[in-house]
């Protein structure tokens, strides 16, 4: 093995730290960004005023402590070095810093490392960095909140489609494409059926767009196994959480994080393996 594969892969592993650091603010902040639109457009409706309010998006402001207010400089806002540095704590209150955003950071690295790793430093790195970092922001931001937002499910979809047309992926642009309608509408039937059957929403539109964003990139045939290893894995955490106590007061587990570490396992081991590992 030659040393421009590592160099490679690590300049992608470094890249993906940064990524991973900028993951941290939009799982963080999407969903209040999010939750402001949609107060805006219900105050528009009903004739009222919205009162203007300071900047917020993913950019603006800059990083504060949550606890006392201070502004992150540059120097504290370093990819896992600044939070060892640190200890782990503001250096201004010494509140503790939660050790998931190190965690987010390293798991981006490690993604983009593999990526180019298994890619070459090219397009094809580059395209499924891009997925997992994607992956990666809607499973912390769904285990948050429950929201699978557009944002980011639908470019996910569209680019899955776009690189299966300009043969940048595996499938070819009809299995992507019927990988798209088949992943929609099997959880959007499951969907409608539960609810006619309990009276209760199982799932959002969200699980719906997201498993169609996975069936675009991999095809229809990956369908069955994604969902068999995110339904087993979810159960059984699910079961975990509930004899531990762990479970929310609502008992809401989303289904987001468990297609999200399905899709990752396609992208690492390959659809066919998964599909032999099921026996298909």
């Amino acid at each position: 093995m030659t040393a421009t594969p590592w160099l490679d892969a690590t300049v992608f592993g470094i890249l993906g730290l940064l990524i991973g650091s900028f993951l941290n603010v939009v799982i963080y902040r999407l969903p209040l960004m999010l939750e402001a639109q949609w107060k805006a457009e219900c105050a528009d409706l009903n004739g009222q005023e919205v009162a203007d309010s300071e900047t917020f998006n993913l950019l603006m402001p800059r990083s504060r402590c949550p606890t006392c207010g201070h502004a992150i400089p540059w120097f504290e806002n370093i990819p896992v070095l600044s939070y060892l540095a640190l200890h782990g704590r503001c250096s201004a209150c010494k509140t503790p810093i939660r050790l998931r955003y190190p965690l987010v950071e390293l798991a981006s690295g490690a993604l983009f490392f593999y990526c180019a790793w298994h890619w070459g430093a090219g397009a094809g790195a580059l395209l499924w960095s891009g997925f997992a970092a994607a992956l990666l922001a809607l499973t912390l931001i769904d285990w948050d909140t429950t929201l699978l937002p557009d944002d980011i499910t639908l470019p996910l979809l569209w680019a899955g489609l776009i690189a299966a047309a300009l043969h940048w992926t595996q499938p070819s642009l009809t299995d992507a494409l019927w990988g798209a309608v088949a992943g929609y509408m099997s959880l959007w039937l499951v969907y409608w059926g539960f609810k006619l059957i309990t009276g209760k929403e199982g799932m959002g539109y969200g699980d719906f767009k997201l498993f169609a964003a996975l069936g675009a990139w991999f095809g229809w045939q990956a369908l069955v196994p994604i969902i068999l290893m995110a339904s087993v894995i979810g159960a059984v955490i699910g079961i975990g959480m509930k004899f531990s106590g762990g479970l929310r007061a609502d008992h809401q587990i989303p289904f987001g994080p468990f297609l999200s570490g399905a899709g990752l396992t396609a992208m690492i081991f390959g659809p066919g393996a998964m599909l032999r590992a099921v026996g298909l």
